[in-house]
């Protein structure tokens, strides 16, 4: 969506990358890696951001010198720009409704979901072993695909777990600990026709 009013891809996906990791110094071909684009789309994009002043370039940075360590130039999220706040909060924004598109593909893709649980990353836990718990009789290679697909647009693994209906209610009945630290920690119930 955001790319409509950004006109470009990438600059978004640059932004994506800068406000999620926003003490992070990158340098122009780690980029180019992560976002899998040609190098001089990578470099236009980095010249309108430093023009808008929503990231900076430090060089120099400290180093042994070895393998131009030392030459390169590294960039990195402003936060003392006056666009911060806002673009901040456009991003999240974003990234909610990417969360809800995804999970109304996933529902209607993926087979019959009685449970579907986001935690995690989606949710902040960083400490919980899966993002996402699925219970129901589920098209296992079709949500590899689709999950895939949104790791790449929200630029993290989608660490996800596949139970069958009894399997779930049979480790929920002697309390499985994988499970208990899922329910546990902050999450979300998108879908919950087992009634827990």
């Amino acid at each position: 969506m955001l790319e409509h009013i950004f006109g470009s891809k990438t600059r978004l996906k640059l932004l994506k990358i800068f406000f999620r990791k926003q003490d992070t110094l990158f340098y122009v071909r780690e980029l180019t890696r992560l976002l899998d684009v040609q190098i001089n789309a990578v470099r236009r994009e980095l010249d309108l951001l430093l023009k808008s002043t929503l990231i900076k370039e430090i060089k120099n940075v400290s180093g042994d010198g070895k393998s131009g360590e030392k030459l390169r130039k590294y960039y990195t999220l402003n936060k003392e720009s006056i666009l911060y706040s806002e673009m901040h909060a456009l991003l999240i924004k974003e990234h909610a409704l990417g969360e809800v598109q995804f999970t109304s593909e996933l529902v209607e893709k993926v087979g019959d979901v009685k449970l579907l649980i986001l935690s995690g990353q989606f949710t902040g836990a960083k400490s919980v072993p899966a993002d996402m718990l699925i219970a129901g009789d589920i098209k296992e290679k079709t949500i590899a695909r689709m999950i895939d697909k949104y790791e790449k647009e929200f630029g993290f693994e989608i660490r996800y777990t596949i139970f069958t209906e009894k399997e779930f209610v049979d480790r929920r009945h002697v309390m499985d600990k994988f499970l208990f630290s899922i329910f546990e920690a902050p999450h979300v119930k998108v879908i919950n026709k087992l009634g827990v």
